[in-house]
């Protein structure tokens, strides 16, 4: 099976979760992160320079056999399947999804500051997610968390599900995200556990130490400073 990823040379969850599944269950797959170059050819033609469809022009896109899949979740499922990290079962396929679209959701709730320009209103607005709205979403995944009694989203064993959170949370943890620092994670006991579980798996680490160079990570760190544990 020919598989290529397509996404920018960053740790970002949304190519993440279709990333990992693969390497986790070692799986040959290209990960390709475009240069600016490449991108900006894409984005004017609908297709990378080797003839791939980019079918909305943003990424991720997957490519699997010469076809093209885009949107985060429908790549997503592909690569869990075949890594055997998303579930058969459609209540609980749809218990995964709804994982997934929340993290969409919260994402969305930080693009309108990540898009102001003005430092004060921005700093307003990081205020505002840091102090009620990402509290509230964060409450929601708990209160999942810990109705499975597992120590995961969905089901008995790690799914694309707990991969997109904890990518959220280093996402939020790491410090690139001004006026919003770990300490809006702490409170919530099962998310943390979930995130360090996650960050102690080999595979995990492997894959860290694997993609992202020594001079801007450490063997105990995933990006942009990250710690193990937050």
């Amino acid at each position: 099976m020919d598989i290529k990823i397509i996404y920018f040379d960053l740790p970002f969850w949304r190519a993440e979760i279709s990333r990992l599944p693969l390497f986790i269950a070692n799986i040959d797959f290209e990960d390709f992160r475009p240069s600016d170059d490449e991108w900006d050819y894409a984005k004017e033609n609908g297709k990378m320079k080797d003839g791939t469809k980019i079918p909305f022009s943003e990424l991720p896109v997957l490519s699997i056999n010469g076809e093209s899949v885009a949107q985060t979740i429908a790549i997503a499922r592909i690569c869990g399947k075949l890594g055997g990290m998303y579930p058969e079962d459609i209540i609980e396929a749809g218990k995964v999804d709804q994982i997934v679209v929340a993290v969409e959701n919260i994402n969305a709730l930080l693009s309108p500051s990540m898009k102001e320009s003005d430092p004060i209103r921005k700093k307003a607005m990081r205020k505002e997610l840091a102090s009620n709205e990402l509290p509230t979403y964060l409450g929601y995944l708990q209160n999942i968390l810990d109705a499975n009694n597992s120590g995961w989203f969905v089901g008995g064993s790690m799914t694309i599900a707990d991969l997109a959170v904890w990518s959220l949370l280093g996402w939020i943890a790491s410090g690139v995200i001004d006026d919003i620092s770990a300490e809006v994670i702490r409170p919530f006991d099962g998310l943390v556990r979930l995130y360090n579980e996650i960050n102690k798996n080999p595979s995990v680490r492997a894959w860290k130490i694997k993609t992202y160079d020594y001079d801007k990570v450490r063997d105990d760190e995933y990006s942009f400073g990250v710690p193990d544990s937050i």
